[in-house]
């Protein structure tokens, strides 16, 4: 039972803006669950829900992974904002960006964890990225370019 509530509540708080633990428990209830405020507190617990802001400036539940998610969408948005050129060498990429954002585009780089990139090194308004792979150099230069755009 417990099982199946928790995987509930993951559905719910996915697709649902549920600003308090009142909301979860009556959703919770209109799909078949029998809860109290006290379960709903240590479900809330147990499967380690945040309250985040939402796009209308609400705080609601989410799970650490829409987080992180969310994160990682505004540091994509972000090196898209920020980078002037991008180009090739062996199996490096060399992006130029804006004074003072290398590094927070190369955060952007590392949060996307693609495979295929071995590491980044950003400096004030230079990133390389090393590829662990040269046969896949244009693809990841036509990977960043898409970012971009």
């Amino acid at each position: 039972m417990k099982a199946s509530r928790h995987e509930m509540i993951s559905k719910l708080v996915a697709t649902e803006n549920i600003e308090t633990q009142e909301d979860l428990a009556r959703l919770l209830r209109d799909n078949g669950f029998q809860v109290t405020q006290a379960t709903v507190s240590r479900d809330i617990k147990e499967l380690k829900l945040i309250k985040m802001l939402s796009p209308e400036g609400r705080y609601k539940y989410a799970t650490q992974d829409r987080k992180e998610s969310d994160k990682q969408e505004q540091l994509v948005r972000m090196f898209s904002s920020c980078v002037l050129s991008i180009t090739a060498t062996g199996n490096l990429i060399i992006i130029k960006t804006i004074p003072a954002s290398a590094q927070m585009a190369g955060e952007a780089i590392d949060s996307l964890r693609w495979p295929e990139v071995a590491g980044s090194l950003a400096g004030d308004n230079t990133i390389f990225v090393a590829i662990r792979d040269g046969k896949n150099v244009a693809e990841m230069v036509r990977k960043f370019t898409k970012l971009v755009k």
